[in-house]
């Protein structure tokens, strides 16, 4: 008498993609890393309490938010241009989105929203690289969740340390600089084209001559103009894919 064999499924994190996106990941976690220690000696540093800052840093999990958030909420700004920040930085995210729902659409509900907190901007880069073609494969689960589970532990870890030691660094350490490196050098390996390029260089632009407005608001005046010369370079001038 037989018996009916069911195969089990492997867990992901054995998949050889998986340790693929890890490696692929691991070569720019120490930029990461930085940015994330920064921003968590910054949140303690301008008054939220380690608590907060701990919430803060697992459930918002977006480093240019909460550091476009840290200044205006020392400052005390309205609620309504807190909530406008981020969702003006956050507004990339929305381009992310319609690109992963080509390879995980099909997936529950459930399993996208995990999908959806993990993603990052240079998870979706290592992605794309890796998968220049719109072919969903079961392969690219794995080769995703290696991927940002190193982003993750590469962010969080430092992140929770500079939030608990931030009261013994010394502010004149300059950490606000060393976050402006560790965001420069993130953003300098976005800019793979000429459209992100002229779209970084009108942000900057943008963001220069509106210094004077009040609670920061020359964040999203270069946002804004980032997006629209994003929008209209892509209309414009579309990058061709090259055929072997």
């Amino acid at each position: 008498m037989g018996f009916s064999s069911v195969d089990t499924p492997a867990p992901l994190w054995r998949h050889p993609e998986f340790k693929r996106g890890a490696l692929d990941m691991a070569a720019i976690t120490l930029g990461i890393s930085a940015w994330g220690l920064v921003t968590g000696v910054a949140m303690v540093k301008s008054g939220l309490g380690v608590g907060l800052a701990l919430l803060m840093s697992f459930v918002v999990f977006a480093g240019s938010s909460q550091l476009a958030a840290l200044p205006l909420i020392a400052s005390g700004a309205p609620l309504w241009v807190l909530w406008a920040t981020a969702f003006c930085v956050n507004l990339r995210f929305v381009i992310f989105s319609a690109q992963w729902r080509m390879f995980f659409g099909h997936l529950p509900l459930a399993q996208r929203l995990r999908i959806g907190y993990f993603a990052a901007d240079l998870n979706y880069v290592a992605f794309l690289k890796r998968w220049p073609d719109v072919k969903p494969a079961p392969e690219q689960l794995p080769y995703y969740w290696g991927g940002v589970c190193m982003n993750w532990t590469a962010w969080q870890v430092p992140s929770v340390l500079g939030i608990l030691l931030a009261d013994r660094v010394p502010t004149q350490w300059g950490l606000g600089f060393a976050g402006v490196l560790a965001l420069l050098g993130l953003a300098y390996s976005l800019l793979k084209d000429r459209n992100a390029w002229v779209s970084a260089g009108v942000a900057s632009c943008a963001a220069v001559a509106a210094y004077g407005l009040p609670l920061r608001l020359n964040i999203l005046v270069a946002i804004a103009a980032a997006v629209a010369m994003g929008l209209l370079m892509e209309r414009s001038f579309p990058q061709r894919k090259l055929v072997p």
